[in-house]
């Protein structure tokens, strides 16, 4: 239960107050006294403070000050019947949450405290994550703590103190490389070279001269020795990303090495012999490349003999808020901004979204995001386009073991009362005549989807 702090000497307040948020479901606590108000935020885990503004034994800005200088994070909403601009302006700038008058609506009243609420509750899971990060939730540079993440963390522990070769298989952007590195880094070769190579970034004559090397003379522009990636690899790992878009000819020189270790350059005789661990990667099936003959069935089972999968960003969604934290942590400190929080609405859109793009694609919408975030709060405008407008249609590959019929239609139906509430800004009578159902009917659907701003 999120508990709630009122601290008004006007004890008509305190009664309403309290009886108004019970029924809302939160704890209440009650007291005319800053001074005990102070001794309760010392010793209470709260959620919120709700304060006047003008008391007589100490001014509502001199105890927002004391909140703030013990609890810097917990959100306090200041009330007052002697609004003014100008203390509106200085209690926001002291770190009030938000600033209401009396006698306030209570609709506007019970809004105003869930949003301070969510972001209260999202900054300390935040905190929470990005502690995580530095313990069982983070191996290198990969973040996970979904039981798929945590199974792969395993693999690689297991697999990095040998010498086998592997095959990492995922779509674009889930951090095959990332895996690779970690492998590396975390074996008996970590003080050697990482060298890798896209296979599907050059034409075949420049990738075999790339991963080989090549004598003087051995082609036009080939004015001296060059080593090739294998030998730059000697004692380390290589990397041969996209190894599914090389050719016929070069599979069969790749599998040569993978048997011998052994090769020559282009245009050379001498035969070079190193010691060098392969970690492949494929973004596609490779089983269906050999059926397409375009892929060496037998290059296929020398590379995957220890075989890991990653999975795309849409099936391990609990991991999404880890990789928030973590790319928040750093671009604000890349660009060199303070802290910036994530509002509930745009962290919704970013849990929702299938992130085609994988890690890739959320690591580049957080750092778009953080370089036009001016206010220390991302917005969904502050977010792609692709995550500003929901999309409301679903694919059959939506429907897996964990999401299935109902919850879809749930989402869309949670989707649809959001946009009624953001098109009558929030005044609830309106958005239920838009949707064409009862007031009450409304505010359960609210309720239950957690839709207050």
């Amino acid at each position: 239960m999120e508990t709630i702090l009122v601290v008004d000497d006007e004890k008509n307040y305190l009664v309403v107050l309290e009886a108004l948020l019970s029924e809302e479901g939160y704890e209440v606590l009650t007291t005319p006294n800053p001074l005990e108000a102070l001794e309760i935020i010392n010793n209470v885990d709260l959620d919120l403070v709700i304060t006047d503004m003008k008391m007589p034994k100490m001014d509502g800005i001199i105890f927002l000050e004391r909140v703030k200088e013990k609890k810097p994070e917990l959100p306090v909403i200041m009330m007052t019947a002697y609004g003014t601009i100008e203390k509106a302006v200085e209690a926001m700038k002291k770190g009030a949450f938000d600033y209401i008058t009396k006698p306030f609506e209570n609709e506007e009243l019970k809004l105003n405290i869930r949003k301070a609420i969510n972001m209260y509750h999202l900054l300390k899971e935040n905190r929470r994550l990005t502690y995580a990060l530095h313990s069982k939730y983070q191996f290198g540079n990969i973040i996970g703590k979904s039981k798929k993440m945590q199974f792969i963390f395993e693999m690689i522990k297991k697999v990095a103190a040998t010498k086998t070769t592997v095959l990492i298989t995922g779509e674009s952007g889930t951090g095959k490389e990332l895996v690779a590195k970690a492998i590396h880094y975390n074996s008996p070769r970590r003080d050697r070279p990482f060298v890798s190579v896209n296979c599907g970034a050059l034409a075949d004559t420049l990738l075999e001269s790339e991963l080989f090397g090549h004598e003087k003379g051995s082609f036009t522009g080939a004015i001296s020795m060059r080593k090739g990636r294998f030998e730059l690899a000697d004692g380390g790992t290589l990397f041969l990303d996209e190894v599914n878009n090389m050719s016929p000819a070069l599979q069969v020189k790749l599998l040569r090495v993978l048997q011998e270790r052994e090769f020559e350059r282009v245009g050379g005789t001498k035969t070079i012999k190193v010691d060098v661990r392969i970690i492949a990667a494929s973004n596609r099936d490779l089983k269906e490349s050999i059926k397409m003959g375009t892929f060496r069935e037998d290059l296929y089972y020398r590379l995957n003999v220890v075989h890991i999968h990653l999975p795309p960003l849409r099936e391990r969604k609990d991991d999404i808020p880890l990789l928030v934290a973590h790319f928040l942590k750093k671009y604000t400190s890349e660009i060199g901004k303070g802290e910036i929080k994530v509002s509930e609405e745009a962290f919704r859109r970013i849990y929702e979204y299938p992130w085609p793009g994988n890690i890739r694609e959320l690591e580049n919408a957080i750092e778009r995001a953080v370089v036009l975030c001016e206010h220390g709060i991302i917005k969904p405008y502050h977010l792609p386009e692709a995550l500003q407008k929901k999309n409301l249609y679903f694919d059959l590959k939506d429907l897996s073991s964990d999401i299935k019929l109902p919850q879809v239609l749930e989402n869309i139906e949670a989707e649809l009362i959001r946009q009624a509430l953001v098109k009558t800004n929030y005044v609830q009578a309106k958005a239920a005549k838009l949707l064409g159902i009862t007031k009450s009917l409304l505010q359960y659907k609210i309720k239950k989807y957690n839709l207050s701003p």
